[in-house]
């Protein structure tokens, strides 16, 4: 064998260092461990979230009560403060001080000023308020502040000390800032307290969530474990529907369309079952003929006799050739589906020409004038070329053995525009078929009695099918003009619709 050019021996040994690098595994996923992380994971990350809105929540609810008591104290206090012959005083007594002091946990302070730096009574070292932040007289205000260091709430009130005598009771030297203040201890034990009354019983009912959802996992998911039993249950040969009364509603579309695989599948081995059947079936009597014919031909002496054998050997071959490329014919365009044939854009005029080429010689050793007729306009159609070239070959092939010599067959390509349609027809002027023999000479290995013509019975069958697998309607109908009374002919019209998206096919209709 002679090595092609530009290919070397390190080319030649690529293929085989690529086939030893084995395709990368792609790992399972599990559907539950799936699931339960879709259900975990939010419920892991919304956990602490809640802790942290909790915790807020509890801060909150902890500053309510202790706020009401810091402002009641404000109000006792700003009624201790008087104003008498032009000198604040106040009329708290030392034990009422002490009382006010007095807490285990929270340092409590207090403040009496009627200006920044005149201090009346209390703690000097407790911040003021901000000049915006004074509230309206008589109201108590909050606020945080930091006092030594230590973080404390401040509830604020403005008195005016001579509201009854004085015109300009709102001014500065009038007014009176009350302060009460205390650190955040007691807040934060009680915010805590809310918090671990909240939280512990969480660690408690975390685990229990999460073993119910594993539980509620499993029996979700226990059907298709059943699912899978009864299927592994099955008999290989056992390709009857899956009964999915008893699955739940969402693995329903799956089981229906495991019960279309295998009704597909059943089909498909129908199908193949009829085509061994049919093949051995048909083959046994021309390789009977063939054997016969062979040890006839050894048994002769006479050359002439000899050479007679021979050729109806070859002819023999030559029908049983036929007849084998006529059966993978017809099985490739029954197991071929529409979805896997390779579809391309047709000019049904130049295919239809090209095929009646290849049959020129055929029809002139027959002395049958085979015509062709064409429309002007392309004729543009969606399909499988080879298997429209096997269509109209069988087509072409049936009309020359039924017509008689001297007599014509046509193939003719043309467009019926008000339905939008291609039509493909062979005209030939054969003895015809009756009307009651036209529904069944597409069916496999039927021949018409009498006809006398050497075939297989299969050429329309293959017809048929490729014209379904196109979505056509084929169609035989009397020869409008037959060329012999004696031979009323036929017409075999296929009919195929246009190609909707060709611009083309568009201006042939207008």
């Amino acid at each position: 064998m002679s090595q092609q050019p530009g290919r070397d021996e390190s080319d030649a040994a690529a293929p085989d260092s690529l086939a030893g690098k084995q395709p990368e595994e792609k790992t399972q996923r599990s559907l539950f461990g799936e699931i339960l992380d879709w259900m975990l994971a939010p419920l892991l990350l919304l956990w602490p979230m809640s802790i942290a809105i909790t915790y807020l929540v509890a801060k909150s609810i902890a500053n309510q009560p202790f706020d009401r008591a810091l402002e009641d104290n404000v109000l006792v206090l700003s009624q201790q403060v008087k104003e008498i012959d032009g000198k604040v005083v106040t009329q708290m007594s030392n034990p009422a001080r002490d009382i006010l002091r007095a807490d285990d946990l929270d340092n409590i302070y207090y403040q009496i000023k009627i200006s920044k730096d005149k201090l009346i009574d209390g703690d000097r070292d407790l911040p003021m308020p901000m000049d915006e932040e004074r509230p309206a007289i008589g109201t108590v205000q909050f606020r945080n502040a930091v006092l030594r260091g230590i973080d404390i709430r401040v509830a604020y009130s403005y008195i005016d000390l001579n509201k009854a005598d004085r015109p300009d009771r709102n001014k500065d030297h009038h007014l009176a800032l009350v302060q009460v203040a205390e650190t955040l201890e007691k807040r934060a034990l009680l915010a805590n307290e809310i918090i671990k009354g909240v939280i512990l019983p969480q660690f408690i009912i975390l685990p229990i969530a999460l073993a119910l959802v594993w539980f509620a996992l499993s029996r979700g998911l226990s059907p298709l474990a059943e699912l899978q039993q009864r299927i592994r249950a099955r008999r290989p040969d056992d390709l009857s529907p899956i009964d999915s009364r008893h699955v739940p509603e969402e693995i329903t579309p799956l089981v229906k369309s495991l019960n279309e695989m295998l009704e597909r599948l059943a089909q498909t081995i129908a199908i193949q079952k009829r085509f061994i059947a049919d093949a051995a079936h048909q083959m046994k009597t021309p390789l009977a003929g063939l054997r016969m014919q062979s040890e006839l031909a050894l048994r002769q002496t006479d050359q002439q006799e000899i050479h007679q054998s021979l050729t109806q050997l070859a002819t023999s071959s030559e029908a049983a050739t036929r007849l084998v490329n006529q059966l993978l014919t017809l099985a490739r365009a029954e197991n071929l589906a529409p979805a896997n044939q390779p579809r391309e854009q047709i000019d049904l005029n130049i295919l239809a020409r090209n095929v009646v080429q290849d049959w020129i010689q055929t029809s002139f050793a027959k002395k049958i004038d085979l015509g062709f007729e064409q429309e002007k306009n392309a004729v543009l159609i969606f399909g499988s070329p080879l298997m429209l070239r096997e269509m109209l070959s069988n087509l072409i092939d049936n009309a020359l053995r039924y017509t008689p010599q001297e007599h014509s067959v046509t193939v003719r390509v043309r467009m019926d525009h008000e339905q939008a349609l291609a039509i493909l027809e062979v005209e030939d002027n054969g003895r015809g078929i009756p009307a009651e023999e036209r529904g069944r000479v597409f069916e496999r290995f039927y021949r018409i009695l009498g006809s006398n013509v050497q075939g297989s019975g299969l050429g329309l069958s293959i017809v048929r099918e490729i014209a379904s697998q196109h979505e056509a309607r084929i169609e035989i109908l009397d020869n409008p003009q037959p060329q012999d009374p004696a031979c009323p002919g036929c017409v075999f019209r296929i009919s195929f619709q246009l190609n909707p998206y060709d611009e083309l096919a568009m201006e042939g209709l207008s």
